[in-house]
C-alpha cells in the first residue's frame, strides 16, 4: 500500500509546500486555493525592511500575543466588551502557526459539558462571522458521524447523546445502515452503531482567523505582525510591560495565546509562569478529487477505534488520526516564526492511512495529493489551559487546544474575555481553569511523557474511572511503599499518588487493573469490605494528598481575613473545627474546607487536593500585604491518616492513653496529642464522610512509625486498609458534596442545603454575603438532592457514573454531578441538582420543597430511564429500615430452616 501512495506525482517535493508557504500570498480560503488580498490592516516589524510601518504603541491596557485563531478570538471578543486600547502581537504573519494547517473540522462531540458549550458557540460565531465581516470563512453545516465498532463504544457514544441533548445539541443515534444512506464511502459492515450530529460543520480555519481580524481591527483593535514577544514585565505580582523585539509596551493585561510557544513564553517570562503543554506532529493527507466527486456537505466521519477522522475537501477527501505512538517536537525549546509543513513520515502514517482503507475501500483508486505534517499542543489531562496566572496578576493564558482549537477557539475566547471583563465567565470553566495545575506539571520530562499518551487517549475508550499511566509516583506520601505491598491499586490526583482500593492476597492483580467496564466493576466486592470495615470496626486511609495551609499573624490578621473569605463563623475557641465555604461575589464556592484554629492567631485549613493551586491563589489575592500576616502551604509537612469506624476511639485511646470517646473528645474538635512514640500529632474528631472515627495530622518524620503503631493496635478491633472508592461510596450515601464535583463557582450554599453553614449575623461582613441575602429573598431556583435508583440491577444494568441527565414528570429537570453504590441501602446514589420547568416569559421559577418530594423522577443512563426516589436530606431513616429488614429476613430465614 505505502509503496503505491509514495509513487503518486502528487508527492513530490516541489509540490508540497504549494498550501503553505505564506511568501506565495496563496491562502487556502473555502475549500479551494486562491490568491486572496490582504483586508486586515495590520502591521509588520522587525526586519521587514518597510519604511512606512507605524510605530510600537508605548502602551495599551491589554497585550495579546499570538495571531493565530484563539489570539484573534479573544480580541474580538474583548472589544464585543468595550474593551478600548487593544494590541494583539504575532510574531510571524497572522495566522501563520497551526492555525493556518487545521484540518477545519468543527465538531461538538466532547467529553466534557464545557467543551460541548464552547464548540456550539463556535459554530454560531463562524457562521455570522461572514454577515459580520463579509469575509467568507468556508462554513458548510455537514453534520458529522462518530462511529462504533464495539459495544462499548456505542455505549460511551449512547451516554454522549444523553448528555448532549441537555445541552441543546441536536444528535440522534443511528444503526449502520443509516450510516451508509449518510455517507457513501463508509464501510458498514462492522459497526455496531454511530451518534449523528446533523449541525456540525467545516470552516476554513485560516479564514475563520481572517475574519476575527478583520472584526477585531474594525472595533479599534491594532495588530502588528512580525513583532516577538521577549518577556512580561511584572512588578509587585501585577503585570506593568511587555518587552519585543522593537520595544515596550505598557499594560495592565497580558493574554498569552502562543499556542506552540506558550510554554516558552511563559518560561521566558520575568517571573516564570507555567503554561503546561507539550507539541506533537499531527499528520493528515489530501486527495485529489475523487472520480465521483464527494458533495461539500458530506458528513465527517469520526472513526475513534480506527483511530482516524475524515472530512470532504475539494471533491476529495482530508483525513488523518491520533496514532497510538506520537512524535513530540520542540522539546528543546527551538522558536519559529512561522510553522512549516514538516517532514513527511508515510512509514508513521501507515496504520492510519490502513485504518482509513478499511474504513472507506472505494478510496484505494484514490490518488493523494499530499501529507501535511503540523505541530498540535496537549496538555496533561487532555483539556485546554485558561485563566489567570495563580503567581501573576493580569497574566491570562489561553493555550493547549489539544487538537481541538478551531472546535474550542470561539467559545474559549467568550470565556477568557468574560472572566478578564467581569471577574468571572458565563460557565463553569474549571474544567479548563490553567489553576488546576501547578509547577510541578512543569517539567520538560513530565509533558513529554504524558503528551505521549495524552495524545493517542483522545480517541482511546476511556470507561469510568481511568487513569493515567504516565508522569506517576511524582507525589507520594512516606506510607507508598508499606501500602503498595499490601495490595493498594493506585489513581493520581493534582500529581498525588492515592490508594483507590487494596487487593486481598489471592485476588488476580493484572485482571484487576486491565478491568473496564460501564457495568458493575471487578472491585465490586473489595470495596464493599472495606466500606462494611468502615462502619464495623475500623479502616485506615491515607488521606496525605489534601491540601494543607497555615495562616497566621501577630494580631488579628488572620481572623479578620478569614472572617471576610468564609461564610461560617471562625472566630470559635481554640481548638474547635468549622466546616465553611469561601465563596466568590455572587455567593459560589471557590473553596469548600475545615478551618482548624490552632491558636488564637493561627488557622490550619484543610482544602480538596485539586485545590491546592486554586485555593493559594484565592486567599492569597484578598490577602493585605501585611508582614505581620503570613500564609504558608504546609501540604507536604503532614502525613494525613483517616481512622473510619466505631473502633477507631479504642485504636487512639490505647496509643495515646487517654479517653477519646465523645464526652472527653468531641466532634468537630482537633487537640495536639502524642500517638505512640510520636509527639505533635493533630488529631481531629471528623472523617470527611459522616462515619465516626478521626482524622491524623502527623509531621512527615513521624509517619510510618504511627501507621505501624496504629494497624498492629488495631489488629484486635479488626483493622484494614481502605481506599477513596470506599471513601466515595461513605460520603455519597451521607449525602456529603464535594468540591469540583458537586460544588462550583456557581454554586451557594442555599442551593445545596448548607445555608446552616453561612453566619449572616456574624460581625464580620463575608465575601458573597449581599449575593446570598438576595437570593434568600428571591427564591433558589435549583437545589441539590440525593437521587436513589428503585428499579436498577446492579448485576446487569449499567451504572450511572456523573453527569446523567435526569428527568422529573417526563421533563428534563437536571443532571447528577456524582454517584456510587451504596453497600448500606444495596442500591445507587446519585446526587445532583434539578430546576423547575421556566415561567411565563422564560423566567426562572423558584424551587420548593413540594416540588421536590411530589416529583416522578427517572435518571437517564446511555438513553435508559431508570426511575428514582428523590430527597433532600439523607437517607437515615432508610439505614435503620434497611438494616431492620436484612435482620427479619435473616430471622425468617433461621426460623425456615
Amino acid at each position: 500500500m505505502c509503496s503505491c501512495v509514495r509513487s503518486s506525482g502528487a508527492l513530490s517535493p516541489a509540490l508540497l509546500p504549494r498550501l503553505l508557504l505564506p511568501q506565495t500570498g496563496l491562502r487556502l480560503v473555502g475549500r479551494g486555493l486562491r490568491t486572496s488580498p490582504r483586508c486586515v490592516t495590520v502591521s509588520g516589524g522587525g526586519g521587514g525592511g518597510d519604511s512606512q510601518l507605524p510605530s510600537l504603541p508605548s502602551q495599551a491596557r491589554v497585550v495579546i500575543c499570538g495571531g493565530g485563531i484563539v489570539g484573534t478570538s479573544v480580541a474580538y471578543h474583548l472589544a464585543k466588551l468595550g474593551w478600548t486600547d487593544i494590541v494583539l502581537l504575532e510574531q510571524g504573519r497572522l495566522g501563520a502557526g497551526t492555525t493556518r494547517l487545521c484540518a477545519g473540522i468543527v465538531s461538538m462531540a466532547k467529553p466534557i459539558s464545557v467543551e460541548c458549550q464552547m464548540a456550539k458557540y463556535s459554530i454560531n460565531l463562524y457562521q455570522q462571522l461572514e454577515e459580520e465581516t463579509g469575509v467568507k470563512t468556508g462554513y458548510v453545516k455537514t453534520g458529522s458521524l462518530c462511529l462504533a465498532q464495539n459495544q462499548d463504544r456505542f455505549i460511551s457514544l449512547k451516554r454522549l447523546a444523553s448528555r448532549l441533548k441537555v445541552l441543546g445539541i441536536s444528535c440522534n443515534i443511528i444503526k449502520p445502515k443509516e450510516v451508509a444512506k449518510l455517507h457513501p464511502l463508509v464501510n458498514i459492515h462492522d459497526l455496531v452503531g454511530a451518534l449523528h450530529l446533523p449541525a456540525d460543520a467545516v470552516v476554513s480555519s485560516p479564514d475563520v482567523n481572517h475574519a476575527l481580524a478583520v472584526a477585531a481591527a474594525g472595533q479599534g483593535v491594532q495588530i502588528l505582525e512580525r513583532t516577538s514577544v521577549q518577556q512580561v514585565l511584572v512588578e509587585k505580582g501585577n503585570v506593568t510591560a511587555v518587552e519585543t523585539d522593537r520595544g515596550s509596551i505598557e499594560c495592565e493585561y497580558f493574554v498569552n495565546c502562543a499556542g506552540q510557544w506558550a510554554y516558552e513564553l511563559g518560561q521566558a517570562s520575568e517571573v516564570k509562569v507555567s503554561v503546561p503543554l507539550h507539541g506533537c506532529e499531527h499528520f493528515y493527507l489530501l486527495t485529489k478529487p475523487l472520480q465521483e466527486p464527494l458533495s461539500p456537505n458530506t458528513p465527517v466521519v469520526i472513526d475513534m477505534d480506527g483511530r482516524i477522522y475524515a472530512k470532504p475537501w475539494q471533491g476529495g477527501l482530508l483525513s488523518g488520526g491520533l496514532e497510538k505512538n506520537p512524535k513530540p517536537i520542540f522539546t528543546e525549546g527551538r522558536n519559529q516564526l512561522e510553522i512549516q509543513n514538516m517532514q513527511e513520515d508515510w512509514d508513521h502514517f501507515e496504520p492510519i492511512l490502513s485504518a482509513l482503507l478499511r474504513r472507506m475501500p472505494s478510496l484505494e483508486s484514490a490518488e493523494i495529493h499530499q501529507l501535511i505534517n503540523c505541530p498540535e499542543s496537549f496538555t496533561p489531562d487532555m483539556r485546554c489551559l485558561m485563566g489567570e496566572t495563580p503567581g501573576v496578576s493580569g497574566y491570562y493564558v489561553l493555550a493547549g487546544m489539544n487538537s481541538s482549537g478551531l472546535a474550542f477557539a470561539g467559545g474559549a475566547g467568550k470565556y477568557l474575555a468574560e472572566w478578564m471583563t467581569y471577574g468571572y465567565p458565563s460557565a463553569n470553566v474549571w474544567p479548563l481553569d490553567i489553576k488546576r495545575f501547578g509547577n510541578l506539571q512543569s517539567s520538560r520530562t513530565f509533558l513529554r511523557h504524558r503528551v505521549m499518551e495524552v495524545m493517542p487517549l483522545l480517541y482511546e475508550l476511556k470507561v469510568p474511572r481511568w487513569d493515567f499511566q504516565t508522569g506517576r509516583q511524582l507525589r507520594t506520601s512516606p506510607l507508598y511503599d508499606r501500602l503498595d505491598t499490601q495490595g493498594a491499586r493506585w489513581m493520581e490526583k493534582h500529581g498525588f499518588e492515592r490508594p483507590k482500593y487494596f487487593v486481598p492476597p489471592g485476588k488476580d492483580l493484572l485482571s484487576l487493573d486491565q478491568s473496564k467496564t460501564f457495568y458493575k466493576p471487578d472491585w465490586f466486592d473489595i470495596v464493599g469490605a472495606e466500606v462494611k470495615c468502615c462502619k464495623e470496626a475500623v479502616c485506615v486511609i491515607d488521606m496525605s494528598s489534601f491540601t494543607k495551609f497555615e495562616l497566621t499573624s501577630t494580631g488579628d490578621q488572620a481572623l479578620e481575613l478569614l472572617q471576610y473569605l468564609c461564610s461560617n463563623e471562625l472566630d470559635v475557641p481554640v481548638g474547635h473545627i468549622v466546616h465553611t465555604g469561601m465563596l466568590n461575589e455572587k455567593g459560589g464556592y471557590e473553596n469548600d474546607c475545615s478551618v482548624v484554629r490552632l491558636s488564637k492567631n493561627s488557622f490550619f485549613i484543610i482544602s480538596p487536593t485539586d485545590q491546592q493551586v486554586h485555593c493559594w491563589s484565592w486567599i492569597k489575592k484578598h490577602m493585605p500585604n501585611d508582614p505581620h500576616l503570613h500564609l504558608e502551604d504546609v501540604s507536604w509537612k503532614y502525613t494525613a491518616l483517616n481512622l473510619i469506624g466505631p473502633r477507631a476511639m479504642d485504636v487512639l485511646a490505647e496509643l495515646s492513653y487517654v479517653s477519646m470517646t465523645p464526652e472527653h473528645f468531641p466532634s468537630m474538635f482537633c487537640k495536639e496529642m502524642s500517638v505512640g512514640y510520636a509527639n505533635g500529632i493533630r488529631v481531629m474528631s471528623m472523617t470527611h464522610t459522616g462515619e465516626p472515627g478521626f482524622m491524623l495530622y502527623i509531621p512527615i518524620e513521624y509517619a510510618l512509625h504511627v501507621y505501624n503503631e496504629v494497624m498492629s493496635v488495631g489488629q484486635k478491633y479488626g483493622i484494614r486498609n481502605a481506599g477513596y472508592y470506599a471513601l466515595r461510596s461513605l460520603r455519597i450515601e451521607k449525602f456529603f458534596a464535594f468540591w469540583g464535583q458537586d460544588l462550583d463557582a456557581f454554586t451557594t450554599p442555599l442551593e445545596c442545603g448548607r445555608e446552616f453553614r453561612v453566619k449572616f449575623d456574624k460581625d464580620t461582613n463575608f465575601l458573597g454575603r449581599e449575593a446570598l441575602l438576595q437570593q434568600r429573598q428571591e427564591g433558589v431556583f435549583r437545589r441539590f438532592v440525593m437521587l436513589v435508583l428503585e428499579d436498577h440491577d446492579t448485576e446487569l444494568d449499567l451504572w450511572p457514573w456523573w453527569g446523567e441527565p435526569v428527568y422529573r414528570n417526563a421533563q428534563l429537570a437536571g443532571t447528577t454531578t456524582s454517584s456510587a453504590y451504596s453497600y448500606t441501602l444495596e442500591r445507587h446514589v446519585c446526587l445532583g441538582y434539578v430546576s423547575p420547568p421556566p415561567g411565563p416569559e422564560g423566567l426562572p421559577t423558584p424551587i420548593t420543597t413540594d416540588f421536590i418530594n411530589r416529583g416522578d423522577y427517572e435518571v437517564d443512563i446511555a438513553g435508559q430511564h431508570y426511575p428514582a426516589k428523590a430527597k433532600l436530606y439523607p437517607f437515615s431513616s432508610l439505614f435503620t429500615q434497611q438494616k431492620r429488614r436484612k435482620e427479619d429476613m435473616e430471622l425468617s430465614n433461621l426460623q425456615g430452616k
